[in-house]
């Protein structure tokens, strides 16, 4: 046994070659996605990859960042348009022709859709951040074609003074002529559906930065150095978006006021054990003064608390900072400038 555990042990460090290498994104995907993509295989290949799974051993955290990452490569060479046309060929001599008929009926249906609905696909955090490049009056009559809850997802990323300027501006709306109208749907169309996958790329940064702040310091940091090392220009996307407990102190002294005006006087301590004492008074500094009293009092009396509360206190403050943020309520790379909290 202990001969067997060292063996794949060694075997782990070696250079993982294409059987091991789809046998890592198997076993990470995991069922029933895997088990899915197996049924693809022919016999000889899920020989080949089942024998790689039960072989492989230990593979560390950057094998399989590495593994995923040249995956996606092989795949983010060029841009893709598809086409209903594309649809029918890829399903005729597949399935039977009467099963391609329906299939074709629903796809040219969900084609022929209003742009209006099929936006409503996209990250409302992007359409958000499209809508600010926008005229008030143009990003208004967007919001009134879209689907309402579209539309209200999409207002919550809003700065507010926008976000009720666009209210006002909606409840105003006069009806518009169909060339108006005409001209904005084949805006979005450009914009959103044939350049989607340009949207994609930009929300799949905002994704990997929302799971990097999830993670410790430490973790965050190798991740984003392991990110570098293959592609520095995302690592640099990435860090402009990154946000930790940590970074609180450089935040504007108002902006750390809003938020812990929203934080319960129990969590503040719990986040702040364990602090340096410059950074502990930088907080404190934004903290109302009875909230101030009640955590320094805690603070010099309380028992040492688990690691883990006190690693999960502080990640909810930076969600909380991360989320006002998206609401432009805050302002997380001010440069220490004083206005940057809107009421």
């Amino acid at each position: 046994m202990a001969a067997s555990a060292t063996a794949k042990k060694n075997k782990s460090n070696r250079a993982l070659q294409g059987p091991d290498k789809a046998a890592v994104l198997l076993l990470a995907l995991g069922q029933p996605l895997s088990g899915r993509l197996l049924s693809h295989f022919d016999t000889g290949e899920i020989k080949q990859v089942t024998r790689s799974i039960a072989d492989l051993g230990a593979v560390s955290a950057k094998q399989i960042s590495d593994i995923v990452e040249e995956f996606a490569t092989r795949f983010t060479g060029g841009n893709l348009l598809g086409t209903v046309s594309d649809v029918e060929k890829m399903l005729t001599g597949i399935l039977p022709p009467d099963q391609v008929s329906d299939i074709m009926s629903d796809v040219l249906g969900y084609a022929n859709r209003s742009i209006w609905d099929r936006i409503s696909s996209v990250s409302e955090a992007i359409f958000a951040n499209y809508l600010q490049k926008e005229h008030p009056q143009t990003a208004a009559l967007i919001l009134s074609k879209v689907r309402p809850t579209f539309a209200a997802r999409t207002m919550s990323h809003l700065p507010p003074p926008l976000r009720h300027e666009l209210m006002r501006r909606m409840l105003n709306l006069k009806p518009i002529v169909e060339d108006t109208v005409a001209i904005a749907e084949r805006t979005l169309h450009e914009d959103f559906m044939l350049n989607f996958s340009r949207n994609m790329g930009a929300d799949t940064h905002a994704r990997m930065a929302d799971i990097l702040n999830k993670m410790e310091r430490q973790d965050m940091e190798d991740a984003l150095e392991g990110i570098k090392k293959v592609k520095p220009e995302s690592a640099e996307m990435l860090k402009g978006l990154l946000f930790t407990f940590d970074d609180i102190i450089n935040l504007a002294p108002r902006a750390r006021q809003a938020i812990f005006d929203q934080i319960p006087t129990e969590r503040v301590v719990l986040a702040l054990k364990g602090t340096d004492l410059d950074f502990r008074d930088a907080i404190l500094s934004s903290l109302a003064t009875r909230a101030r009293r009640i955590v320094e009092n805690e603070l010099s009396t309380s028992e040492p608390s688990p690691q883990r509360d006190v690693l999960e206190a502080r990640r909810v403050i930076a969600d909380l900072a991360l989320d006002m943020a998206g609401r432009g309520e805050i302002e997380l790379n001010s440069d220490q400038d004083d206005d940057t909290y809107v009421r």
